[in-house]
């Protein structure tokens, strides 16, 4: 269908009022714990308010099914998405639209699914509701979701997605794989975002929470999260990042790991006694339990100075069966097999697209990051939301890349084309390591941070990496096979609000193999329930300004 007549059809959907949605959340009487509520790939999401105590301090949260973290959605491989997010928040202290983004999962032909505000889709508004479906063929892993909208997720709004694969070609190497050995790590904030988005600087977060649960400096002895094991038993651990700032290091007193996923891709088994996870990162670790039966302290320090342990800060219990229910003795270490990026492989041995030296893709971007008066910029641009989502705009038939907004901010790329891109760390943006993702693929990394070689013959592939530090150039390749605007940017999410990204409008010419799928109700996102007809006619004649095609000219005030 050509993309005229799926405008087409978007104005005739926006004559029709969207009913409010009013159910409350089924999960507010859940306490946060672990192991988390499972969901299924077909189920609906309410985002709702709650006032929570995860480290002992109450606060009102944005919440997915009223728990933090939100709920497990548990698929199998080849399992069709059909998730309806409902907003039901209602304290006005935080941003009262939302969206929901798959971290991840490539949306091959449903870009408008992606959730990510102002890229592909209008904010969902209050006592509404959007339903994303889609499918994730051929991925298989450990993923999750959070809000894209704002900095929202930092006050809550996030949970672990997984993809079960019941070939996995790992499956000799673990006995255990299930709801309770997801490990979550995230940051959390006794401020609302809202406040803290006026900060232009180093945001610290008051406590680390290893599945939802943590303890605060000077706070009271809450409880943390315990992990039980057999002794003898072989455990895959899924460990998320669902951090929106700090990068954290993750060990186990006594225990080695042995890595066989990063972000969704199977790797070469590599062992580790410590794990660094950026926020958005993802990795599968086997663990034996093969320690004497005791308790042994889970160790997560985030990227400051002076990390402590004391009074459990940082921290949770790998509980072995028939051991005290007690906090543990045991000390940190033994540390002999570091953590290498560089040395992470797939198991496939997923070819590296394009001559093998670097420049020598079909197109090549550099990124580079700075940051002035507090505000991020790439190639001097900083990034700001456009009062149309991309994908609307490039539906609409805007000619040229410089008809996109926002302005300097977006990337044209033409359809299967090798792409390279690099990220070099000058150290002229602060706050770092900055983890770098995009929305919409896996990408190879040629060349990781902490090393000036490049590895064409089998590098790891992942979603989202480390620009390192100062004197680092992360190097990325992939292929431009999946049509739409996908974001790319820092997913330090103060960052990002402060203009860490830009936009990568992939090949539009294609749009039209996914654009006749496009639900009508993705359209009505971008206008707002108008309380007379002659009000939605002289919307609609607004964004028919220009013959056939959409200007743009939504009412942008009810978004920000």
């Amino acid at each position: 269908m050509h993309p005229h007549t799926i405008v087409a059809g978007y104005l005739l959907a926006l004559s029709h009022v969207v009913s409010a949605v009013s159910s409350r959340s089924n999960y507010d009487d859940l306490p946060s714990s672990a192991p988390p509520l499972t969901i299924k790939p077909v189920s609906e999401l309410v985002i709702t308010n709650k006032v929570i105590a995860p480290d002992g301090f109450a606060r009102s949260a944005s919440l997915a099914g009223g728990i933090f973290p939100g709920p497990l959605i548990k698929a199998q491989k080849n399992d069709k998405f059909s998730i309806n997010v409902v907003n039901n928040l209602y304290d006005e202290d935080m941003p009262l639209l939302t969206s929901i983004h798959w971290h991840g999962i490539q949306q091959k032909k449903s870009n408008w699914a992606d959730g990510a505000s102002f890229i592909t889709q209008c904010p969902i508004p209050q006592n509404r509701s959007f339903l994303h479906e889609f499918s994730a063929p051929n991925q298989t892993g450990t993923f999750w979701y959070h809000s894209h909208f704002s900095t929202q997720y930092c006050d809550g709004l996030r949970g672990p997605l997984v993809i079960y694969d019941p070939e996995d070609p790992h499956q000799d190497l673990y006995d255990v794989d299930d709801e309770n050995t997801i490990i979550t790590l995230s940051d959390w904030y006794h401020d609302p975002t809202p406040k803290l988005n006026k900060i232009f600087g180093p945001i610290t977060s008051n406590s680390t929470l290893i599945n939802g649960l943590g303890r605060y400096q000077g706070g009271p002895k809450s409880p943390l999260s315990v992990i039980n094991v057999e002794q003898g038993k072989r455990y895959r651990f899924r460990i998320i990042g669902l951090s929106c700032d700090p990068s954290y290091n993750f060990s186990i007193d006594g225990h080695t790991m042995m890595i066989i996923e990063a972000d969704g891709i199977e790797t070469v088994p590599e062992t580790v006694d410590s794990l660094p996870l950026l926020a958005g990162q993802r990795y599968s670790v086997v663990v034996h339990a093969n320690q004497p039966v005791d308790n042994y302290w889970i160790r997560v320090p985030f990227n400051l100075p002076n990390q402590t342990f004391v009074g459990g800060l940082n921290s949770a219990v790998l509980r072995y069966s028939g051991a005290p229910d007690e906090d543990p003795m045991s000390t940190p270490g033994p540390y002999i097999f570091p953590f290498d990026e560089g040395k992470l492989a797939s198991l496939l041995n997923i070819p590296v697209p394009g001559f093998p030296e670097i420049g020598k893709a079909d197109v090549h971007i550099n990124l580079l990051a700075s940051t002035v008066n507090g505000v991020f910029k790439v190639n001097n641009v900083s990034y700001h939301n456009p009062p149309t989502p991309v994908l609307l705009q490039m539906l609409s038939g805007a000619r040229h890349p410089s008809d996109l907004m926002p302005s300097g901010s977006v990337y044209e790329l033409p359809p299967n084309k090798v792409i390279e891109i690099t990220l070099p760390n000058t150290g002229l943006a602060f706050g770092g390591p900055h983890p770098i993702h995009l929305h919409g693929h896996t990408f190879a990394v040629v060349r990781t941070s902490g090393t000036n070689m490049t590895n064409f013959v089998n590098p790891i592939w992942r979603d989202t990496v480390s620009m390192g530090s100062t004197g680092d150039n992360v190097t990325l390749r992939f292929v431009t096979d999946n049509s739409g605007p996908w974001f790319i940017h820092c997913h330090i999410d103060f960052h990002l609000n402060h203009g860490f990204a830009v936009v990568m409008a992939e090949a539009r010419e294609q749009l039209a193999d996914f654009s006749a799928s496009i639900p009508a109700s993705w359209a009505s996102l971008c206008s707002p329930i108008q309380p007379s007809s002659q009000a939605r006619l002289d919307s609609l004649d607004a964004i028919t300004s220009r013959p056939g095609s959409f200007n743009g000219s939504v009412n942008a005030t009810t978004l920000t």
